[in-house]
């Protein structure tokens, strides 16, 4: 499966050197390394949590890398007309770490709001395929997968706004995803609405598409995995999804944390409350990290397993909750074997 990384805060930005390329265990690597800690025992080489855990886990992603990080930039040049921060995208079809470009806009580039995606395609390899995926000054990305999306892909199109339609240009399931999850939102793309609404919205975009499978008598044969995260530059929702029953086979892997981004900003060394910098009161600021993977394993605490069907809410306020995610329909968990 793919993997997916975001940062947000709403006081302290991240040089994307530092939280994509540097870590022990960022992004960039996880193209052919994991770090699984809860559902993997790295020591031992053993699952710990789910009978299949390499099954959605333990990929090679190498189709494809996105990032995008948010800046206020055509606020402080529209004379007024736009109001709040814009994502900044680039998209390409090779391996980060193959890319120049992408090492030196890292370098120096730092934002409130950070999204990252390296893609393992379950389809066609293309730009237009590659995440994460822009409506305005909305994103969304996704690991996972949407299951017999061939076969209800036209009816998951029938049930998107014409504008949201209009705007998904590739083939991948997962924009299509973005383009109900749009629908739901509102019209006005370049409008914030608040995180109850980007939650709601999300919820009822995986309550339609596993209705849709109902309908075509689709869900007895295989569930889905819907690892998505949506923002508006200043609120975020992650969720880990996948629709079966019971504590085995769970989805891919998602971490957050609220501590490990002050062990990887360079501008303000230190613990997270320790005064540093040239003032006296000068604190890291809020954040939070939500993440296919720990990125750190410097403290192991500073990473907290999200568990199935749960939902990882960040208001304007940095602070973190979690919600289990309403489950309409789930697939009965197979005997396990003998």
């Amino acid at each position: 499966m793919c993997r997916w990384f975001a940062y947000i805060s709403a006081e302290e930005a991240c040089l994307l050197d530092t939280v994509l390329i540097a870590p022990k265990h960022s992004i960039v690597k996880q193209v052919n390394e994991h770090y699984l800690p809860g559902l993997y025992d790295h020591k031992k080489g053993v699952s710990v949590r789910d009978a299949d855990v390499n099954a959605r886990n333990i990929y090679f992603n190498q189709d494809g890398f996105g990032v995008a990080w948010y800046s206020n930039t055509q606020e402080e040049f529209s004379g007024g007309k736009i109001k709040g921060p814009r994502p900044q995208l680039y998209r390409t079809i090779q391996p980060p770490l193959n890319e120049p470009d992408f090492h030196s806009f890292c370098k120096n580039s730092s934002s409130l709001c950070v999204l990252a995606h390296i893609r393992m395609a379950t389809g066609v390899v293309h730009l237009y395929n590659n995440h994460p995926f822009q409506f305005g000054r909305h994103l969304l990305q996704h690991n996972g997968s949407v299951a017999h999306f061939d076969q209800i892909r036209w009816k998951l199109c029938e049930q998107m706004s014409a504008k949201a339609l209009l705007n998904v240009r590739g083939s991948a399931d997962s924009e299509h995803v973005a383009g109900l999850y749009m629908t739901y939102l509102g019209e006005d793309w370049e409008m914030q609405y608040s995180v109850e609404e980007m939650k709601t919205a999300l919820f009822r975009t995986i309550d339609t598409i596993i209705r849709l499978q109902i309908d075509l008598k689709l869900t007895q044969t295989q569930p889905s995995s819907l690892n998505i995260c949506v923002t508006d530059g200043e609120q975020l929702v992650g969720i880990r999804f996948r629709n079966v029953e019971g504590g085995v086979h769970q989805p891919p892997s998602l971490y957050y944390s609220t501590t490990a981004g002050s062990t990887l900003n360079p501008k303000f060394p230190g613990p997270l409350d320790q005064s540093v910098g040239t003032s006296p009161n000068k604190l890291h600021g809020k954040h939070v990290i939500v993440s296919s993977e720990p990125t750190t394993d410097e403290i192991e605490d500073n990473w907290k397993l999200v568990e199935k069907n749960e939902a990882v809410i960040v208001g304007k306020d940095m602070e973190v909750k979690l919600e289990a995610i309403p489950v309409i329909a789930a697939f009965k968990e197979p005997a396990p074997e003998t």
